[in-house]
């Protein structure tokens, strides 16, 4: 049966890449998808299958009843794009200005909707059910993911699994990878107010901008010298905002930037401290700060068993010399609420092709990939349910 569904993908691969460059010509932003999810219901609806829409926002799934009782496997795409002004010369660039599909998440939903055309050729055959999760608004905090679980995406579900195409890995290679695999991702605000004055006289000020220097500089340390050195730490500040004259200091500076780690534990630390360090540097020269920190999505932890089963199943597809194990990713991903709530794993699908130009970094205006991975992540997605269910069963 597997086969047969394997057969069925492909009779409609280029159905699929269709599906792929439409989306890639009207991309929709985070929380303003609209035709984006109607386009996704009106195909699994033709596969015969029974559609939610609206789930938590703007999410649509699907169910597909197989024909023999079983468990649940769930599947997840993401369908937002970028603000970004795509820079490719090809006949699918983007049509809406400054927007654009560079991260690949078309590539997603085109590969999930093929996987439930053709496990809908096969459902009497499979022992359980798939639960088809399309999900909104991945690129922006909050994420889609949480709101799509509290509204019961993930209800009766056994085990979920996601897939990412990138374009730093070649076409035709997958990667997998136990426990963690994707940063957190969380945020900070560091407010400081002084008093302001002439450049000429600054010891008739409180500098925000020397005291903003310092916490930068102090704030550098945290990773190295608080956390553990075999917890991977990233603190980086990334804007330095005191709008003033050449010569004038001004009142307030506002410093921003980013954490990212993978356990709560450094998590924790790296928030508490940076609070230490703006607060002293403020108070041992005179200035007053608020700090804000808002917590990202939560670091990517798979399943092992889940990642293992992804590992065996890519070295049937691509072969044993195409599978590897996947570095840390200091990126941030909220399929981590999915596998926080049921046993999953996430896994990479290679789309780099410099044949085709496919070799510029996510997120970038050129960003492209091989839509062979469309079929690729496609028969990936297809094996996990019958090996799941079949091995459940």
């Amino acid at each position: 049966m597997k086969k047969i569904a394997f057969k069925e993908i492909e009779n409609i691969f280029e159905d699929l890449v269709h599906i792929r460059r439409d989306l890639h010509m009207y991309p929709e932003l985070s929380f303003e998808e609209q035709r984006t999810p109607a386009i996704i219901a009106n195909y699994l609806r033709e596969c015969g299958l029974e559609v939610k829409t609206e789930v938590g926002g703007r999410g649509v799934t699907a169910l597909l009843e197989g024909g023999k009782p079983g468990k649940t496997v769930a599947l997840r795409a993401d369908f937002d794009a970028l603000p970004i002004q795509d820079e490719k010369s090809v006949p699918y660039k983007s049509k809406i200005s400054g927007v654009m599909h560079a991260c690949g998440h078309d590539i997603h939903t085109a590969s999930l909707l093929g996987v439930a055309y053709a496990l809908s050729k096969v459902k009497e055959n499979l022992h359980g059910n798939v639960m088809f999760i399309h999900q909104f608004a991945e690129e922006v905090i909050p994420g889609g993911a949480k709101a799509m679980i509290d509204d019961g995406c993930l209800k009766n579900v056994d085990v979920v699994y996601g897939a990412h195409v990138l374009s730093n890995v070649p076409v035709g290679q997958i990667c997998y990878k136990e426990n963690y695999m994707m940063a957190a991702g969380d945020k900070f605000e560091i407010v400081i107010e002084g008093k302001g004055g002439h450049g000429s006289s600054p010891h008739l000020a409180i500098d925000p901008v020397l005291i903003g220097s310092q916490i930068v500089t102090n704030i550098q340390q945290i990773a190295a010298s608080r956390i553990n050195a075999t917890d991977p730490t990233v603190i980086t500040a990334c804007s330095f905002d005191g709008v003033s004259s050449y010569n004038i200091i001004p009142d307030k500076v506002t410093l921003s930037g980013t954490v990212r780690t993978f356990s709560e534990e450094a998590r924790e630390l790296a928030e508490k401290n940076i609070r230490k360090v703006a607060e002293m540097a403020c108070s041992s020269a005179g200035a007053i700060c608020e700090v804000i920190y808002e917590y990202g999505y939560p670091s990517v932890c798979n399943d092992s068993k889940e990642a293992l089963r992804i590992k065996r199943i890519g070295e049937e597809i691509v072969g044993k010399e195409n599978v590897s194990e996947s570095p840390l990713q200091m990126a941030m991903e909220d399929f981590s609420y999915y596998v926080k709530e049921r046993p999953g794993a996430f896994f990479n699908v290679g789309g780099m092709n410099s044949d085709i130009q496919a070799i510029f970094p996510h997120h970038h205006p050129k960003f492209d990939v091989d839509e062979q991975s469309i079929l690729i992540a496609g028969k990936m997605f297809i094996s996990l349910v019958f090996d799941y269910l079949n091995r459940s069963h």
